[in-house]
């Protein structure tokens, strides 16, 4: 699977990690809904760091879509309003 931090570049993430983003996922999405800016953009960071902790960068060259896009802390609420999907910014694990 490949993961996009907006702005910077692509990762290929394995479903060990995938999961581990889900959690923080479902964090985010609390802190979006509760209107807690402090809070979502603290989850947004961690996801960046995980992913470029465990991530296998991409060349840049590679330009393969992107099954995940996790947005930038710096954005505003309602901005962020519009990169949320019905499962937060990372697509639910088949189960």
């Amino acid at each position: 699977m490949i993961a996009r931090l907006m702005g910077d570049a692509q990762y290929e993430i394995d479903d060990a990690l995938l999961a581990d983003l889900n959690a923080i996922d479902e964090r985010a999405v609390a802190a979006f809904e509760a209107g807690d800016e402090a809070d979502l953009d603290a989850r947004l960071d961690e996801m960046w760091e995980v992913v470029r902790e465990r991530g296998v960068r991409l060349p840049d060259e590679d330009l393969r879509p992107s099954d995940v896009l996790v947005p930038p802390s710096d954005l505003t609420l309602e901005e962020t309003r519009s990169l949320l999907g019905d499962d937060g910014f990372i697509p639910d694990l088949p189960g």
